[in-house]
């Protein structure tokens, strides 16, 4: 397919950045970035607009932050304005490359998510006598700049979008060096140490390039192993099938596969094993006919939900932000058999 052309004059429409603006603010209307740009709306998005039609737009510095759940990780917020612009891109561009993934790629695409990836790897265990999981080392500090850019030009033919997809790339370098252990790949000489890599997780960008990044695995998958039963959420990958020796072959084509895309699995975990054993897959352990939530997701949450309620009881939040978080781990565990474990987690709890 020709590739797409004249898609800059679409980032930097004032309706496009207006709808860019209204998508960063979803759910950040009270936290002071957004309420600072919100303040003087239209000279921001004019300064913003302006310097996307110049092409002098440079992104800011990130805030970044560890979570500890489900593993340490570093998160990188990249500022408000920055945020619109990622949005202003993605409204444009992710389209086209919407069309083009799987079905069974779930995260961060619209109507998937993590639940109908738990549905679905649930369905195929019901199906399928043994499963394959391959967990990718260090994914988003290992993803290299040069192959993404490769895959953004297979659809794009306009050079101002990529530039501007440059611009962002580059304003993440050196933010997840530190979470990267080197790895070199068959051919590499010393220089490969100083190619570029890496994506800041918390980006609306990387979560978008992720997908972008692993397409043509997902399609060698389904097309050249001819694995009727994959799922993959973001580095979880899940591979199906009745006849165990034949997963093994899948395990080695795709390490192969991978390794072209410069990533590695954690190998030592890399081994079919019966689906009626259960599968650890997003916070959940999936057998055939039910879930169990991870016993290490309720000991963080009673964690969480201890510290909540000395904020309430000091008055550093209020009753409604206490049931927010509530509300947010109920509305995830109840799609597991956890009737009886919500009722023993919030039995020991009073206000």
């Amino acid at each position: 397919m020709k590739p797409y052309t004249n898609l800059y004059p679409q980032v930097c429409s004032w309706e496009n950045l207006l709808l860019a603006y209204a998508k960063a603010r979803k759910g950040k209307r009270g936290q002071t970035p957004a309420a600072s740009f919100e303040r003087k709306l239209e000279d921001n998005l004019i300064e913003l607009r302006n310097e996307l039609v110049a092409r002098t737009y440079q992104p800011g510095a990130y805030h970044s932050f560890y979570i500890h759940e489900p593993k340490r990780r570093l998160i990188s917020a990249a500022p408000f304005r920055d945020r619109v612009a990622h949005h202003a891109l993605c409204n444009i561009i992710e389209p086209i490359f919407e069309r083009s993934f799987i079905f069974d790629s779930y995260a961060n695409r619209k109507e998937k998510g993590t639940h109908r990836a738990i549905d679905r790897a649930q369905f195929f265990a019901r199906r399928y006598e043994y499963v394959l999981q391959l967990d990718v080392t260090q994914f988003f500090p290992s993803i290299d700049h040069a192959l993404l850019r490769d895959a953004l030009q297979r659809k794009i033919g306009d050079a101002d979008v990529l530039n501007l997809c440059a611009v962002i790339m580059r304003s993440g370098v050196g933010v997840q060096t530190e979470e990267y252990d080197m790895v070199y790949f068959p051919g590499d000489d010393l220089f490969a140490a100083r190619r570029l890599r890496g994506l800041p997780i918390g980006n609306l960008t990387s979560q978008f390039w992720a997908n972008v990044y692993l397409n043509a695995f997902d399609h060698f998958v389904k097309r050249e192993l001819k694995c009727p039963a994959y799922v993959r959420y973001v580095d979880d990958l899940l591979l199906f099938a009745d006849d165990k020796r034949l997963l093994w072959q899948w395990r080695d084509a795709a390490l192969g596969y991978l390794a072209k895309l410069r990533l590695t699995v954690h190998v030592e975990r890399a081994a079919p094993y019966p689906s009626r054993t259960g599968i650890p897959f997003l916070g959940f352990n999936i057998f055939p006919e039910h879930r169990r939530l991870k016993s290490q997701k309720v000991i963080s949450f009673r964690q969480r939900l201890r510290t909540r309620l000395a904020d309430y009881a000091a008055r550093r939040i209020t009753i409604d932000e206490v049931h927010a978080t509530v509300r947010g781990w109920i509305n995830h565990v109840r799609y597991g058999d956890t009737w009886g474990l919500r009722r023993a987690v919030f039995g020991g709890f009073t206000l």
